[in-house]
């Protein structure tokens, strides 16, 4: 029997969209990568297995999920401002969304 050393519950790249009407929905999704260049289209190295972290806009923890096996990860949250903090081995980056509902912009993280 392994030992599981995750410390997150969440599902890897977060929720999945099957039967979801995204126009009704306020969606904080994207990909992390690793090198490449911070041009808004995924090149690089994909980071799986790294932690996405949403705060809100009074920087309050509100949830996290870890990176899939294809870098990407998903929130669900209300418009407005959030923070994401992503921290991967090797690199951290923050920064700040401006999420739309019915709009789910693919966000493209260099760390």
């Amino acid at each position: 029997m392994g030992l599981d050393l995750r410390t997150c519950g969440a599902t890897p790249g977060g929720p999945d969209l099957t039967g979801v009407n995204l126009s009704e929905q306020t969606i904080i999704q994207g990909v992390v990568i690793r090198g490449g260049i911070s041009d808004g289209v995924p090149n690089g190295k994909i980071v799986d297995n790294a932690y996405v972290q949403l705060l809100d806009s009074t920087r309050e923890f509100t949830a996290e999920v870890p990176t899939d096996s294809e870098g990407r990860f998903r929130f669900f949250a209300s418009p407005g401002p959030w923070h994401l903090v992503v921290m991967a081995h090797g690199g951290r980056e923050e920064l700040i969304v401006q999420a739309q509902k019915g709009l789910s912009d693919d966000l493209v993280i260099h760390i």
